[in-house]
């Protein structure tokens, strides 16, 4: 959709396409708002495609007393796994206990037991030093009493934003990426009456009507609607990621540790093929518009982590295939530790400018929940949406003995109903899998086609997420991408030949440990 073909009056205009904004775009259209949702770059483009990729409950909330952060948390886990399979799964962790070193097992033990109490099931367990070194090889021995497992989940973080923005299309909504909330316009009462759309490709701008805007910008939340209270600001931090293929680490499960600089948990997660390693938490002191970077003091935290707890992997630098950043929206008042801030969320109220800002992937839709009790005044009567479930399951059966269960319970979580699109399209060839990932070509071919593309980085960091997991951001490949994506696509030779060089450049300059 362009913006000359958009409708003029709206109930609700949402800006952000990251995670918070999806999950308010798909409860306003269930509740039956007529709700636009624009975003200024692609979708998932900020902070929701640089996460760790987890869907988790917050153990470590518990240590700084955030219970009901922590219960919240647990409770919409456990209702994603069961509502996204495929998409969001069950992620088991193995976390090592030292005798020298905190937290001991008794305090470890009492976390466990009340997140397993919170999640009404019991899925933690302790292993003996032995069985423990079978599970974790590589692990350093010195002072090892053995280690705990227990459970969270995993997800693709830009693909659950768009699964969620699809479902709000599909319960009536609408949305544009590439599209700029350049400005609020008020009536004469001070009341927010329309905003202005900018298409940034074309720079063409429409003004629409509506009765109340959210903000769900994240970390560029105060650009939009500067914070009533002066004593508390977006403080923007930043959390970076090494990702290594997955024969670096000979594990199947995920690990957590603590640094030995300065305790805070680091996660070495497999995902999609390949393993992520990170995260840092540390200010981010330039300017948002710029892509986030990982800087070199990070890697060096990251690699004197990993090289303290598993010496005998003898894992280099070299062996990275990317690294990615991204910028956390947390609140400050007292300006603590980074990692020691609140990851709460906070609403802001303007005469129907409504922000939200701060907290948890795991937690949007506690975030959309919230924003819109906040924006009811200005709306028209209507039902909250908050019983229904997050993803409708997709009516009739999916075979086809073309491929695994395990293949086509991936293809279902992540498109949905695209899923059978995906299989009538395709030969057998194109359900092959691209070499070190769980990603086939033929769900290329579908996000060219159908998921809003306007640049190659969309579909190769966003769409699928082979530029992160592959050699050289998946260069290789880029051969074969065109060729499946050339029909489909509106490029010519020259569109692509620049959209090529873009994209390798973007990456060498945001994603490359070089």
């Amino acid at each position: 959709m362009n913006i000359s073909d958009l409708q003029e009056n709206w109930d609700l205009v949402v800006i952000g396409g990251g995670i918070t904004g999806a999950g308010i775009l798909l409860e306003a259209s269930r509740m039956g708002l007529k709700a636009l949702l624009v975003e200024r770059n692609d979708f998932a483009s900020g902070t929701s495609s640089r996460s760790s990729k987890l869907v988790h409950g917050g153990l470590r909330y518990l240590k700084e007393g955030r219970l009901y952060l922590t219960y919240i948390s647990v409770r919409e886990r456990e209702r994603l796994i069961k509502e996204a399979p495929g998409l969001v799964e069950p992620l088991g962790f193995m976390t090592p206990v030292f005798s020298d070193r905190r937290p001991g097992r008794l305090a470890l033990e009492l976390g466990l037991r009340i997140y397993d109490n919170m999640s009404r099931q019991r899925d933690h367990v302790f292993y003996g030093q032995n069985e423990f070194l079978m599970r974790v090889p590589g692990v350093k021995q010195e002072n090892l009493s053995g280690g705990f497992h227990f459970r969270d989940a995993q997800v693709d973080d830009a693909r659950l934003v768009l699964r969620v923005i699809k479902e709000g299309l599909l319960s009536g909504g609408c949305a544009l990426n590439y599209a700029d909330a350049v400005e609020i316009s008020r009536n004469a009462r001070g009341d927010v009456a329309g905003v202005v759309i900018k298409e940034r490709e074309t720079g063409e701008t429409k003004q629409v009507l509506t009765r109340a805007v959210i903000n769900a910008t994240g970390s560029w939340a105060e650009k939009i609607h500067p914070s009533p209270d002066q004593s508390l600001h977006l403080r923007p931090l930043r959390g970076s990621h090494l990702v290594f293929p997955g024969w670096a680490f000979p594990f199947p499960e995920a690990v957590t540790f603590f640094h030995p600089k300065d305790r805070r948990p680091l996660f070495i997660i497999p995902w999609e093929g390949a393993v992520i390693y990170g995260t840092t938490d540390v200010d981010h002191k330039n300017d948002l518009s710029l892509e986030p970077v990982i800087s070199q003091e990070e890697i060096s935290y990251l690699m004197d982590g990993l090289n303290a707890f598993f010496p005998s992997l003898e894992i280099s630098l070299k062996d990275a295939l990317s690294s990615y950043a991204g910028i956390r929206p947390v609140l400050s008042r007292k300006h603590l530790a980074p990692s020691k801030e609140s990851r709460e969320h906070v609403v802001w109220i303007n005469k129907g400018l409504v922000t939200i800002t701060g907290g948890k992937l795991t937690t949007f839709r506690k975030l959309a929940s919230d924003a819109l009790k906040a924006a009811m005044p200005f709306l028209p009567s209507v039902k909250p949406a908050g019983s229904e479930i997050v993803f409708k399951p997709s009516p009739g059966v999916y075979t086809d003995d073309r491929i695994s269960p395990l293949l086509l319970r991936r293809l279902i979580g992540r498109y949905g109903e695209g899923a059978k699109v995906i299989l009538k399209d395709s030969g057998s060839d194109d359900l092959s899998y691209i070499p070190g990932t769980n990603t086939v070509w033929a769900e290329i071919r579908y996000a060219a086609k159908h998921e809003a593309i306007r640049h190659l980085e969309d579909l190769l960091l966003r769409r699928v997420r082979i530029g992160l997991i592959t050699p050289e951001g998946g260069k290789e490949h880029i051969g074969r991408i065109k060729k499946l994506c050339a029909p489909v696509l509106p490029w010519d030779e020259r569109k692509w030949d620049a959209e090529i060089k873009m994209y390798l450049n973007k990456w060498r300059q945001a994603h490359s440990i070089s």
